[in-house]
């Protein structure tokens, strides 16, 4: 996600982007980082069918993809040249290659300096890099009015082959599993559930979900007025929610498979959220409390990549135990323990994102 601040002229700067964006960093990093051997209960992924307050930062992270790529684009008119598309190329590869790395660096901390043999495919970063990639070409190459029609498309596909091929089992049977396992060879997925979360079929309904993002973009970005801003904002948002809930009878919310109805509710509530932050911040200049937020919203990709080292440097040398021992022996709960631990790792993350938002040093992924 690019730092939209140099994308956008003075008079239409909006702190409110910086501060969601931010917001979603920090919460993926909280709910990523408890300590200890059990986490607290309210930031735990949903097993499987249901929405945890875990399961909205991914969402809205790629939410915010799209948004960033609509207001990065508009620059270039979305007119396609040679130059853009080698840009969107090589910075979808290079999130590929830093997603990668990611999972490399894991197994050298561990004494595998040659892991590719498990290193895992799918990820994070390798979602993010490829939405990012194909929504960006859509947007240079295909009439924007076409893009909310293609994202409908995507999801009535998604759900009917969910529908048809076991989308909903969590076990060896699903299409998704099946599909994983026959592109990646298992010992490149996730092994901790028979479902991998970032897998390959899950990008159908994650361009969907980037395009809604974009279409965000595009609302937020084609209203000068702030009240205007606001309004078509909550209004797309409460269409989306109210879709979302309504199909969640046949098709449950479940992040694991990126369901359709998952995809309706968080970006219609990332929307809304956004419509309440402009209200907040930029229309009535509450912002006293918004620096914490900005200093990872304006770093967002660079600041999450040094919580992923961190968090593995941590655990592979031992660091992570002693902080959360030093921690448990004032806080004795293991659950109260875990989000303290969990708070922590977030204010380290803070503590370099901070000196970089005050020197205004943006680092672009």
């Amino acid at each position: 996600m690019e730092n939209t601040q140099n994308n956008i002229p003075q008079k239409q700067r909006l702190l409110s982007l910086d501060v969601l964006r931010g917001l979603t960093v920090a919460g993926m990093i909280l709910v990523n980082n408890g300590g200890g051997k059990v986490s607290y209960e309210p930031l735990r992924h949903s097993a499987w069918n249901g929405l945890s307050l875990a399961d909205l930062v991914f969402p809205f992270f790629l939410f915010m993809v799209g948004m960033s790529t609509f207001i990065s684009l508009r620059k270039f008119q979305f007119k396609w040249s040679n130059p853009l598309a080698l840009k969107i190329l090589k910075r979808t590869c290079l999130i590929l290659l830093i997603g990668w790395a990611i999972y490399w660096f894991e197994g050298c901390c561990k004494g595998d300096f040659l892991p590719f043999d498990s290193i895992r495919l799918p990820g994070v970063l390798q979602r993010i890099a490829l939405c990012y990639g194909i929504v960006s070409l859509l947007a240079v190459t295909v009439n924007h009015k076409w893009l909310p029609w293609l994202a409908g498309l995507l999801l009535v596909g998604y759900a009917f082959l969910l529908l048809l091929a076991n989308g909903y089992i969590c076990d060896e049977t699903n299409i998704l599993c099946i599909v994983d396992r026959g592109v990646f060879g298992t010992a490149h997925l996730y092994h901790k559930s028979p479902i991998d979360p970032e897998g390959l079929l899950g990008v159908i309904p994650s361009i969907a979900h980037t395009i809604l993002g974009f279409w965000g973009g595009k609302i937020l970005m084609e209203h000068a007025d702030l009240k205007n801003k606001m309004l078509h904002l909550f209004i797309f948002g409460f269409v989306l929610i109210s879709v979302g809930l309504l199909f969640t009878y046949g098709l449950p919310m479940n992040k694991r498979i990126w369901s359709p109805t998952l995809v309706l509710f968080t970006c219609g509530l990332a929307t809304c959220l956004l419509a309440w932050f402009i209200y907040v911040i930029d229309d009535k200049g509450n912002k006293g409390w918004t620096p914490f937020f900005v200093s990872f919203g304006v770093n967002p990709l660079f600041i999450y990549v040094i919580s992923e080292l961190m968090n593995i440097v941590f655990a592979d040398f031992g660091i992570s135990k002693a902080l959360f021992g030093g921690i448990h022996s004032v806080v004795p709960d293991d659950y109260v323990a875990s989000l303290v631990y969990a708070i922590v790792f977030v204010l380290l993350n803070w503590a370099i994102g901070y000196p970089l938002y005050k020197k205004k040093i943006y680092i672009k992924i």
